[in-house]
């Protein structure tokens, strides 16, 4: 990639020029890269088998972590053999020598960290339709970027450590690993694996020509792991999303043209910002939120790039503290800027699936950032929605999401699936019918994927009934039966029982080796919203307590489902905002609900008070002070918090 193209203007501020200063220095690591690079803390372009630098410097290119990477002892000595290498070879570039040896590094004997496929299951087709006017059917690292010359200097000569005595070959390694599985009943139940390391290096001789040690001249190290996994991870799909921009080419530059004015701001959501907005699909993709949706967007599609620089700003706001007329004017310019430019593309009538991705970009990605008290002007997300509708109505996508769904072939496009999560959750918040339920309805009958597992970390089939939770819940507003009620309610509490134990029981989702497991961690974020449909699906049914038994016992499970969930800032507690504020509202004092929660709060610092996770937490917060204020004086009276919303004027999408 090459790095940013730059329109000059003039700052407005002092500030404006320290900050940008700032932005030209900056550097960014990368988060997927091999782990030497990282090391290093250089830019990795994440060739396989091995990354350009690696074999440039003649290193051992690893992707999966080395034995050495979680011991500081061997990382520091690590370093310095890298170092030793580097400095070896630049005196070799200045003293020209008349014979010159190459050295080359076996490959890694490493495997991927794959992702899951998604499953499905047949429902029946008694849900009622909703009364709301439906679709008919038909419905990585941008930077600064290493320099290119670098890597497009030839490899210098590295020499050998030789002795006339001894002449030999480079000393090398290899990897010799022996796997021992267990089985019972055909499931493993056991897996032993050994990883041998043999070296062939000898140090120079002793003065006197004695060896420095014993003449076995190979060195092994093993490493042992006891893994108790029933099969392993299956391989990533990377292809699995169809962007309305299409797949980039490895070797594509990217060149995003940016005001110098602006550059920090970029720089900031490039560093800060682009890591909270889908972390569930960098697990399952490995940094494909990066590469595939915002780098080309940012390249090619100026509202989008402004909707970024936007919500960039807005997360400096939150996080750093800044106050003044400087960053709020930068927060609305570019709010302005890009309302500006979808409206012109609008009224041109041109590249709709652009115009609908900075569209959906506005909505999303103000869930990532913000505090809840910012008061600057915004145009509400569902105004926003319904420019969306329109466009995916243009498209004709969820015609399209059907006919792949019958044809078998599961190629969702990004666009239908982060509308659809945005559609269904966001209906819930409103209190109405997700616009397009009948597609979620006929998706999940013929056993149909929309890509929200992949893209979110929760299954399609617990979303689409949620869809019907959500019809159910605005035809209880509108006078529903409650005989018809509550035979809904048991029908589809039925289904969401069918789900159970389809993707495997909970667990952690971390491996023995500390890496992220992308097929448990969804199988862990589905239950928790399956438990979460149930409880919204327990609010609809007449007379609902929270202090009922069965209530009480579906929040304990929530709270045992969160405890597999890695918590922090590099947790998914952000990505589970709506879920929280579900089992949340019906946690009453004396489940373990609230300790739960202000443990995690506690744990992600700072972050907890910022995106949706930090609107969901004083939403509760409020929520508990009422209940308990009327519990208190013996009323059992409870204020729902979509009531709360509207008394404090809150119009987020709290996904």
């Amino acid at each position: 990639m090459a790095a940013p193209t730059v329109k000059k203007c003039n700052a407005t501020s002092a500030e404006g020029k320290a900050a940008a200063a700032a932005a030209a220095k900056m550097h960014r690591r990368s988060r997927s890269g091999c782990f030497t690079c990282r090391l290093r803390r250089k830019k990795c372009e994440e060739g396989k088998p091995s990354c350009k630098a690696c074999r440039h410097l003649g290193l051992r290119c690893d992707y999966k972590r080395p034995m050495w990477w979680s011991n500081g002892e061997q990382r520091r000595q690590q370093k310095e053999v890298i170092k030793n290498v580097i400095k070896q070879t630049q005196v070799s570039k200045k003293v020209p020598t008349p014979h010159q040896h190459g050295t080359s590094t076996p490959p890694s004997l490493c495997h991927s960290v794959p992702s899951a496929p998604t499953s499905a299951d047949i429902y029946s087709d008694s849900m009622p339709h909703t009364r709301a006017p439906s679709v008919d059917s038909p419905f990585s690292d941008f930077t600064h970027i290493t320099p290119d010359g670098y890597f497009q200097i030839p490899p210098p000569p590295q020499h050998l450590m030789s002795h006339s005595q001894y002449p030999m070959f480079s000393p090398y390694e290899v990897d010799i690993k022996t796997e021992r599985s267990v089985f019972v009943n055909d499931v493993q139940t056991r897996r032993d694996s050994t990883i041998s390391t043999f070296s062939t290096f000898q140090p120079p001789p002793q003065a006197n020509g004695m060896p420095a040690f014993p003449a076995d001249s190979w060195i092994q190290q093993e490493y042992h792991e006891n893994l108790h996994e029933t099969f392993p991870e299956e391989p990533v799909d990377f292809d699995f999303f169809e962007f309305p921009h299409g797949q980039m080419t490895p070797t594509h530059e990217t060149i995003v043209e940016v005001e110098e004015c602006d550059k920090y701001l970029l720089s900031h959501f490039l560093d800060k910002v682009i890591k909270l907005i889908f972390p569930i699909l960098d697990a399952n993709q490995h940094g494909s939120t990066r590469s595939d949706v915002v780098l080309p967007a940012l390249e090619s599609n100026k509202p989008y790039l402004h909707c970024c620089l936007s919500v960039a700003a807005t997360h400096m706001k939150a996080t750093e503290g800044l106050v003044g007329e400087q960053i709020d004017n930068d927060i609305v310019r570019h709010r302005y800027s890009a309302i500006s430019e979808l409206c012109e593309a609008l009224g041109q009538d041109v590249n709709h699936s652009q115009i609908l991705e900075a569209t959906l970009g506005m909505i999303f990605f103000q869930c990532s950032v913000g505090r809840p008290d910012d008061a600057l002007p915004d145009i509400p997300w569902h105004q926003h929605f319904q420019a969306a509708t329109s466009l995916i109505h243009k498209l004709e996508l969820p015609k399209t999401a059907v006919e792949l769904s019958a044809s078998g072939v599961f190629h969702p496009s990004f666009n239908m699936t982060l509308a659809s999560w945005i559609d269904i959750l966001g209906a819930t918040i409103m209190g109405r019918a997700p616009t397009f339920a009948d597609t979620y309805r006929e998706l999940n009958l013929n056993r149909g994927s929309a890509g929200l597992g992949e893209l979110m970390g929760c299954d399609d089939q617990i979303m689409f009934l949620i869809s019907e939770i959500a019809c159910l819940d605005l035809q209880k507003s509108e006078g529903l039966d409650d005989v018809m009620l509550c035979k809904y309610v048991e029908i589809l509490a039925a289904e969401i029982g069918q789900t159970e134990g389809m993707g495997g029981a909970v667990s952690s989702c971390i491996s023995t080796t500390g890496a992220l497991r992308p097929k448990q961690l969804r199988t862990n974020v589905t239950a928790i919203f399956r438990v979460a449909a149930r409880i919204y699906l327990c609010t609809l049914v007449p007379g609902y307590e929270p202090n009922s038994p069965s209530m009480r016992h579906l929040v304990a499970q929530f709270c045992d489902f969160m405890s597999f969930i890695p918590e922090g800032g590099e947790g998914f507690d952000r990505s589970l905002a709506w879920p929280l504020l579900i089992a949340g509202a019906s946690a009453t004092a004396d489940t373990p609900y609230r300790a739960m929660f202000s443990d995690r709060c506690a744990k992600l610092g700072d972050a907890a008070d910022f995106g949706s996770f930090g609107r969901i937490r004083e939403l509760l917060h409020d929520t508990w002070s009422m209940h308990d204020a009327a519990a208190a004086n013996g009323d059992a009276t409870r204020v729902h918090w979509r009531d709360i919303m509207r008394q404090k004027q809150w119009d987020f999408l709290l996904i």
